[in-house]
């Protein structure tokens, strides 16, 4: 489904003439609009339920980003070197698949002033070091309502 939904995009795009990421977008939305029409109701429900989920992943992923960047931003410029606490905090993992778990480190790794180091081996604590970590449990809870809820939820 989502094959035919990018085919409709770009079918958008040869019909108006411009490539450009605004227009494709367009079309991508409106494709969607016209499948979850001819589709119905049980063909293909899953794909209209991931495609808002993965949006919103997006667009949450994106504004973690912001926040983490003003974060760093403050530290460095606000912050003594001796008085930032950079550590190392194990994350107990609810997240059970590959895909989810490479997911999440990577988003950790991607976010300024985090770098996910190392999965156990039985794959149930994610190792994350921290340029500053004055409470590690709010750490724990933090990536566990954020990062880690927002994987569970767009891989469902």
């Amino acid at each position: 489904m989502l094959l035919v939904n990018v085919l409709l995009a770009l079918a958008w795009g040869a019909l108006t003439g411009r490539f450009h990421a605004v227009d494709l977008g367009f079309g991508f939305v409106l494709g969607y609009g016209i499948l979850w029409i001819a589709a119905g109701r049980g063909a293909h429900a899953a794909y209209f339920r991931r495609v808002p989920r993965a949006v919103a992943f997006a667009l949450y992923v994106l504004w973690e980003l912001v926040l983490a960047n003003l974060r760093v931003a403050r530290l460095v410029l606000l912050t003594p070197a001796k008085r930032l606490r950079p550590g190392i905090v194990a994350v107990p993992l609810d997240l059970r698949r590959d895909a989810e778990i490479t997911t999440l480190a990577n988003l950790i790794t991607l976010t300024p002033g985090t770098l996910s180091l190392d999965v156990s081996h039985d794959r149930r604590v994610l190792y994350v070091h921290s340029i500053d970590v004055a409470d590690p449990e709010s750490f724990r809870r933090e990536t566990k309502q954020g990062f880690e809820r927002a994987v569970a939820e767009v891989f469902e």
